[in-house]
């Protein structure tokens, strides 16, 4: 039966079954080839329902034939043109100023810190001195 096909043939298929691991095309009235879940399209497949349903004609090309197995791979991507990646720049978040708050509880820099941890020290220093 499988020796019909060859490695590299594009042929029409109907889907008969799925799966959670793939999809069963039927190639003629005595064949049936299995499309894994890799090979329904170009990405991710989460869940192969959001893609293929039972009676789908679909293009197919041979993968593999297993004549001694009566096994035929069959991929539907393989038949798609590969989306094209997109060639803009990620766009770059731009920082924004950020607003100095002279409030003990805000964000200051070190040098602010810095002259009111001298000053609280100065502050101090007479209360260990007796």
């Amino acid at each position: 039966m499988t020796d019909k096909f060859e490695t590299g043939q594009v042929l029409q298929g109907k889907v008969t079954g799925i799966q959670p691991y793939g999809a069963f095309v039927a190639l003629n009235e005595e064949t049936q080839g299995l499309v894994h879940i890799s090979e329904v399209t170009h990405g991710y497949v989460k869940d192969i329902h959001d893609h293929l349903k039972v009676g789908d004609e679909v293009n197919v090309k041979v993968l593999n034939v297993d004549e001694e197995n009566n096994k035929v791979s069959l991929s539907i991507r393989a038949t798609e043109e590969a989306p094209k990646k997109n060639t803009k720049a990620p766009k770059t978040q731009t920082a924004k100023p950020q607003q100095q708050d002279s409030g003990s509880n805000g964000f200051n820099t070190l040098k602010d810190k810095l002259e009111e941890w001298i000053e609280q020290s100065k502050e101090r220093e007479g209360t260990f001195k007796k």
